[in-house]
């Protein structure tokens, strides 16, 4: 018997998925701002094209969006703090985190384990969700270090078993 597609158990089953979580930050007069994102993804190599989803109900996008560009910083192993800043609505989320300008001026996290500098080539509507498809236009990886990874609603390191899941929604 086949069961609906609810949006818990759309959520249950997705869980089951690694993402690698990024920090989406760009400079504006009033300062930096960033909003974490869990479905960074590449696009194209020639162009080079990254994308990534964006929740409707982000406040901090329609801050990021009319600039044009950003940074994407992939978040290493020990940044989960900084995950849990920048996932939060509202505040300053760079309060206590280390950054420089990228090459066209968003701001690198000092930590990040790579990032890409983008400017926005398009804008899709998606569901409850914005796909944003980026230009890249520089980028740059840390000589060492392992991705932040969300899996099983938890944050993970590569190489840490998972949490023992019971029951089916």
């Amino acid at each position: 018997m086949q069961q609906d597609v609810t949006p818990d158990r759309f959520r249950h089953v997705m869980r089951h998925i690694p993402t690698g979580v990024v920090v989406v930050a760009a400079a504006t007069e009033n300062g930096p701002v960033g909003l974490a994102v869990g479905s960074f993804v590449s696009v194209s190599l020639t162009p080079p094209l990254v994308g990534f989803f964006v929740a409707h109900a982000s406040t901090t996008w329609p801050v990021i969006e009319p600039l044009g560009r950003f940074t994407i910083n992939v978040l290493g192993e020990d940044d989960e703090a900084t995950c849990r800043a920048f996932a939060t609505s509202g505040g300053n989320k760079f309060a206590g985190v280390t950054w420089h300008p990228s090459p066209m001026g968003s701001p690198v996290l000092d930590t990040a384990l790579a990032w890409f500098d983008c400017t926005a080539h398009s804008v899709t509507d998606a569901g409850d969700h914005r796909f944003v498809l980026a230009d890249v236009h520089d980028l740059s990886v840390r000589s060492a270090g392992r991705p932040l990874v969300f899996c099983h609603g938890t944050y993970q390191r590569l190489g840490d078993r998972p949490p023992v899941q019971h029951g089916r929604v």
